[in-house]
């Protein structure tokens, strides 16, 4: 979901929390310009709904409303089309309405009380909610590996407490795979040893790399990880198998 699905009124909540003006005082009694809510909503359910979206999206009130100055101090011009996160707004919110009332509904086996897609759901406190794996790839791809691992650390220590994004094990090994399809060996191996430094027990990630390291022709540095595959899971018959076929002896069994 991208972060703009909100009405005219969605960043109000916002207002409420984070601007420097009382918020509530710039909010109307009456509504105008509402398409999705109903126009006669009352006004405090309508300030609940907003500060539950600008929550879901980490965002204030002006990401969807035209913000004026007015003597010094801004305002939001709530009837204001201008900006085009209210359209794209209107549009999730629909979209989210569609979900929970018809596509849902039909799902086999639907658990009871039944999961409901909210804003939430997606953005998890992101404006434009993108997965770990899709970031640190355009940084791969738009600024180098070594800028993707800068991204990555910084990301942990600062988001991980949040829980905007997966730092499990599996995130960068699939980013790892995808990268090492393309043909980028040399940025998969980096990746790999990187996330090495947050999950040492893992032989997942030594039989990448020693995969990637035999598929190089860097005979030398693949036996000497799939040897660590075999000390931290020495029943891996694949890391086992590539090993006898590198150096033409059966290693032996614990």
């Amino acid at each position: 979901m991208r972060p703009h699905a909100l009405s005219p009124v969605a960043l109000v909540a916002s207002l409420l929390a984070l601007a420097p003006v009382p918020a509530i005082a710039q909010i109307p009694d009456r509504f105008e310009n509402l398409e999705i809510l109903p126009r006669d909503i009352p006004r405090d359910s309508l300030i609940q709904i907003m500060r539950g979206f600008t929550s879901a999206l980490g965002v204030r009130c002006n990401h969807c409303h035209v913000a004026r100055d007015s003597a010094g101090t801004e305002r939001l011009d709530f009837r204001s089309e201008a900006r085009p996160e209210k359209e794209q707004a209107r549009f999730m919110m629909r979209m989210v309405a569609d979900l929970n009332r018809q596509v849902l509904p039909q799902l086999p086996g639907r658990s009871d009380p039944p999961v409901r897609v909210e804003c939430v759901t997606c953005h998890r406190g992101l404006s434009l909610p993108k997965t770990l794996e899709t970031i640190l790839a355009e940084t791969v791809a738009e600024e180098g590996v070594a800028a993707a691992i800068q991204r990555y650390r910084k990301l942990r220590e600062e988001e991980m407490p949040l829980g905007r994004y997966n730092f499990g094990e599996q995130t960068v090994n699939q980013l790892a795979r995808r990268l090492g399809a393309q043909g980028k060996t040399a940025e998969a191996i980096a990746l790999l040893e990187m996330n090495q430094e947050f999950y040492p027990r893992s032989s997942a990630i030594d039989l990448q790399i020693a995969d990637l390291h035999r598929a190089r022709g860097e005979r030398d540095r693949a036996i000497v990880r799939y040897r660590m595959v075999l000390e931290k899971a020495p029943d891996n018959q694949a890391a086992r198998r590539r090993l006898e076929e590198l150096t033409g002896t059966a290693p032996p069994r614990r």
